[in-house]
């Protein structure tokens, strides 16, 4: 099923995003998580894709298992990383065969140790080439990546945001954002995007905290800010593992609910391959827990 057909229900969709695991072992724990997440009838999952195209067929082999397997509506990250127009068919090609319909068309990050992407000669330079030409040859159900307190290689939010907007209309069918800390920083760039005429669903993308250091290194990478007051009270309990995840899990239970107030149409949770938070911040909305 196609993931926009999804979002038109007036039921918010909840959903997941995961990682190829390096090793057989990391891959059984990846489907007990995504069995363990059946329970609440998440609306799809997402399985990202390695810089170069490292883990091109892992991706293609989990989204499927998941889909096919587990019963779970599955969609695959896809990036221009690397890649030449004539490979990246290829790859499309095989995930259209795989019976997969839903992508998420990215530029990706430069590969590990380079500092700035670097387009294949006869690849593309940004998302909304890829975004274009799945459109033009496919018939996939196509988001693509939106950042609340734009991206970190923008020279401004405005110069994101339109291009955002480029993207689009360019054929992406709805959008899932960055993680992000601060709510307003969501409500002004979903206002911002509306303003430039797009009208497909956005949907915020929240990921619990479950360890201090880590999230500090994934919003410097990203650009996301953590707030002060959230800092301050993570500090104290860093290093107290059961304290730090519960704080993460009632910090993201009140993003989530204030966000489903205001009308969004889901909720994407950056779940880094485990279930436990994302389990306890969904029961915590089904049974009004802040």
């Amino acid at each position: 099923m196609k993931i926009r057909d999804l979002l038109k229900n007036k039921k918010p969709t909840f959903s997941c995003e995961f990682y190829p695991p390096k090793t057989e072992e990391g891959m059984a724990q990846l489907f007990e998580t995504v069995r363990a997440l059946k329970v609440l009838d998440p609306g799809y999952v997402s399985v990202t894709y390695g810089a170069g195209g490292g883990t091109k067929d892992k991706t293609v082999q989990i989204v499927q298992k998941i889909k096919s397997e587990i019963g779970i509506e599955a969609m695959a990250h896809l990036t221009c990383v690397g890649h030449s127009q004539k490979e990246l068919k290829e790859i499309l090609d095989q995930i259209q065969s795989a019976g997969i319909e839903n992508i998420i068309a990215l530029r990706g990050d430069p590969p590990q140790g380079e500092k700035s992407f670097v387009a294949h000669s006869n690849g593309f330079k940004n998302g909304w080439q890829l975004t274009e030409f799945i459109r033009k040859h496919y018939n996939f159900c196509i988001a693509v990546a939106g950042y609340p307190e734009g991206h970190i290689e923008a020279r401004n939010k405005e110069e994101d945001w339109d291009y955002l907007a480029q993207k689009v209309k360019c054929g992406a069918d709805f959008i899932v954002t960055q993680l992000f800390f601060e709510n307003r920083e969501f409500f002004d760039f979903e206002r911002a995007i509306r303003a430039r005429g797009i009208t497909v669903p956005i949907i915020p993308g929240i990921m619990p905290i479950t360890n201090f250091n880590q999230i500090l290194k994934f919003t410097q990478m990203c650009g996301a800010k953590i707030p002060k007051k959230l800092i301050r009270e993570l500090e104290p309990i860093q290093n107290d593992k059961e304290a730090l995840l519960e704080k993460g899990v009632s910090y993201a239970t009140a993003q989530c609910r204030e966000l489903l107030a205001r009308g969004v149409p889901g909720i994407h949770f950056y779940t880094l391959n485990k279930s436990k938070s994302t389990l306890k911040i969904i029961k915590n909305l089904e049974n009004g827990i802040v």
